[in-house]
């Protein structure tokens, strides 16, 4: 399936990312050398993607606006002229899946993406192409094993037969249902590509789980339907909605960095070498 438009989020608080993000959005939290949004719509264009629909509160857009070309921040990155932006305001914070939902009239009929920005991947690992070659004219989840402590945090998959290597049914989904009520081990980890069936299940859907409207619960509804299918990745997203996850994202995309990753890695190395190596002058204590 080709797809050329993204959805992305953008209008969460990051509580759990506090005090930082009292100050700055948590779409705009640096991770290196480029803000967390930035990452995420590079991802899409990797895969494609030529229009990105960014989902954020009252007020954000302009930050994000200034970041993408008031400043002109990404004008060396390549194809990026070539891009669309189109800013789409949630007024009320009623869920993930009403802020999707105010997508719909951007959409405006075509598959799509839609790109959480709590988990990034590292370049060169083509989670958004794997989906789009495993639909068959269906949505498409993206699905993690999880640790049992997990589940009480993530949309949870029931899964049915599998169709291909890492492609199986998706039956239903259960948003946060903790390790007793989960149907499977499987959970939703933030890439997701929908068929515009999911406006039609998003607009039937009452609030559920935190009185909002849930992703999940559209999802389940698509499941029940035979209209979703969920494709296992083999690895992780970093997730940069935690301070420990975040942490472990700048180690990972600074390992990665083309430019600073080399010095960085020999950074860590010397910090591994013990407990006095890599330590910063003002830290050594006087003989």
């Amino acid at each position: 399936m080709k797809v050329e438009v993204a959805v992305i989020p953008a209008a969460g608080r990051g509580t759990r990312m506090r005090p930082a993000t009292r100050s700055v959005p948590k779409a705009l939290l640096p991770v290196v050398d480029r803000p967390v949004i930035q990452w995420v719509v590079e991802e899409g264009m990797r895969a494609g993607v030529q229009e990105f629909v960014v989902v954020v509160s009252p007020g954000v857009e302009d930050l994000l606006y200034s970041h993408f070309e008031g400043m002109g921040s990404l004008d060396q990155l390549e194809g990026f002229s070539r891009v669309k932006l189109t800013w789409v305001v949630q007024e009320k914070a009623l869920g993930l899946g009403h802020a999707v939902l105010r997508a719909r009239e951007v959409v405006d009929g075509r598959p799509f993406f839609c790109l959480l920005g709590d988990g990034l991947v590292v370049p060169g690992r083509d989670h958004l192409g794997h989906m789009a070659a495993a639909s068959d004219g269906r949505s498409v989840v993206c699905l993690r094993p999880l640790p049992e402590e997990a589940l009480d945090y993530f949309g949870v998959a029931e899964v049915g037969d599998s169709l291909a290597p890492g492609v199986v049914e998706l039956r239903g989904a259960v948003e946060k249902p903790g390790r007793e009520k989960a149907p499977s081990r499987l959970g939703f980890v933030g890439r997701y590509l929908f068929t515009p069936e999911v406006f039609r299940a998003l607009a039937g859907v009452a609030p559920g789980y935190g009185g909002e409207v849930q992703l999940t619960d559209a999802i389940a509804s698509l499941g029940r339907e035979g209209r979703c299918l969920g494709w296992i990745a083999d690895e992780d997203l970093l997730d940069v909605g935690n301070p420990a996850g975040y942490l472990e994202a700048v180690t990972a995309l600074g390992l990665w960095h083309p430019v600073f990753g080399a010095a960085y890695r020999r950074y860590l190395d010397s910090v591994a070498g013990g407990p006095d190596e890599g330590r910063a002058p003002s830290e050594e204590t006087e003989g």
